[in-house]
């Protein structure tokens, strides 16, 4: 059974920091890249970060470049996103995906994800 499963989301300050975690599990197919991503009211869907499988191919949207960073420990099932220097902006619920397709930039599309989690909500505000 595929599960994808988000946690540590919550509020904070600007210039602060939170580290989202995603457990993914039940993948019997595809190159299962992780990829994080974000929608806040109003707007649309968007690619934040995504990883290969094996971490060494990883691709960061150009609005989080240099504040976020994407990890996974794959013996723990486990994808993880480190954000820092957080701002108004990021604010949104955050979910986790599995592309089944071998890395590319077009991971950061959401449509390339066939599996989601259920999202954690993220608001940096003072």
């Amino acid at each position: 059974q595929v599960q994808l499963a988000e946690s540590g989301g919550g509020l904070v300050q600007p210039g602060g920091s939170l580290r989202l975690s995603c457990t993914a599990s039940g993948f019997t197919d595809g190159y299962n890249v992780i990829g994080w991503f974000r929608q806040a009211p109003g707007k649309e869907r968007e690619g934040v970060s995504c990883i290969s499988s094996s971490s060494r191919t990883i691709y960061y949207a150009d609005s989080v470049k240099g504040r976020f960073t994407i990890s996974r420990d794959n013996a723990k099932n486990t994808v993880y996103l480190q954000m820092n220097s957080l701002e108004p902006e990021d604010t949104a619920v955050y979910y986790c995906a599995r592309s089944p397709f071998r890395i590319s930039s077009a991971c950061l599309n959401p449509r390339q994800s066939d599996y989601w989690g259920q999202g954690t909500q993220v608001t940096v505000s003072s």
